[in-house]
């Protein structure tokens, strides 16, 4: 069991099992669920450090690894045979999942900001949600809102509710850069590899989407800082152009880090000259929660902020945009 004062285990795999991965991923839907009721595997879960135990991170770090895409009692005894092995990995890895259709989300809020904009992300894996300026968007089925260039080669599509205020034109990016604890290279093969394994195992499409803006980010790869972005990120903001609109974008990020650590990245933002815009589940910040509606979220779906304002309930991975 879990120590006290920290997040049970076993309802923490239910919870994915049954709010995020039903109707996504059978696969991790039967596994979530059936570590949620295996106290042995359970004990050796509870046996990594807080963060480490996340349902996506160690379910990932088992499929790199060679756990087979089947049924949960293949995954169980994968699990207590090669668990050591598993632990080691999950101590180097962090969930990097890098969902360029997030930027079908960001792409309203960033409308709303006078250009040029300098994009500095938080938490950028590979700096895939640097480029919306790149992408092709589809709202409800509409012609889509190319790049001044012409049809991107991703084409990111949103169902939306209410006024979103959706743009005739992209914005105008003229410069990029991103903060990570450990940064993934789209020129390197073994953190294509990782970035490929981190999208759910029938997620054929998402992992088809991935490769295609992979392909556009090698062409032209952002400048990434590798560290604490508490640390660094006054120091990386100072790079931006004199008269570009500085916007910092953190997207499913801040859930993962400690609260009293949050807030401090909180603090680090908001002495920047900067605005911010926010893609996070409602746990992730407690000024743009008492904002919401009562029981509006649910623990899968995102919620659009600029500067600490909600705008819209999203989809994880920009599926979908309900202006609020």
């Amino acid at each position: 069991m879990s120590s006290p004062g920290e997040r049970d285990t076993s309802e923490w795999y239910r919870s994915f099992g049954e709010a995020e991965a039903r109707g996504q991923s059978a696969i991790y839907e039967e596994w979530a669920l059936g570590v949620a009721d295996d106290a042995e595997v359970l004990s050796l879960i509870d046996g990594l450090p807080l963060q480490k135990r996340q349902p996506n991170l160690v379910f990932a770090c088992a499929r790199l690894l060679g756990a087979a895409e089947g049924g949960y009692p293949e995954l169980r005894r994968w699990l207590v045979h090669n668990f050591a092995a598993l632990a080691t990995e999950t101590l180097r890895r962090s969930t990097q999942t890098n969902e360029a259709r997030r930027c079908a989300s960001l792409l309203p809020a960033l409308s709303m900001l006078a250009g040029p904009l300098a994009l500095l992300e938080i938490g950028a894996s590979a700096g895939l949600c640097l480029y919306p300026d790149r992408y092709s968007y589809s709202y409800d089925g509409s012609e889509p809102i190319d790049p001044a260039d012409g049809r991107s080669a991703v084409l990111l599509e949103s169902t939306t509710t209410g006024p979103v205020p959706v743009p005739s034109v992209l914005p105008q990016v003229v410069w990029r850069s991103g903060i990570d604890l450990r940064p993934l290279d789209v020129r390197d093969a073994h953190d294509v590899k990782w970035l490929e394994t981190l999208v759910w195992p029938e997620q054929a499409e998402r992992r088809e989407r991935l490769r295609s803006a992979i392909g556009i980010v090698r062409s032209d790869p952002p400048r990434l800082a590798e560290g604490d972005a508490i640390d660094l990120l006054a120091g990386v903001a100072q790079n931006a152009p004199p008269g570009a609109t500085l916007v910092v974008i953190t997207s499913a990020v801040l859930v993962y880090l400690p609260f009293a650590e949050r807030m401090r990245l909180v603090e680090s933002i908001l002495r920047l000259d900067a605005n911010w815009i926010s893609l996070e589940s409602d746990r992730g910040l407690p000024a743009v929660r008492a904002q919401l509606p009562v029981d509006g979220g649910s623990d899968s779906r995102f919620v659009l902020a600029l500067d600490q304002r909600p705008l819209a309930y999203t989809g994880a991975n920009g599926q979908s945009l309900d202006w609020l």
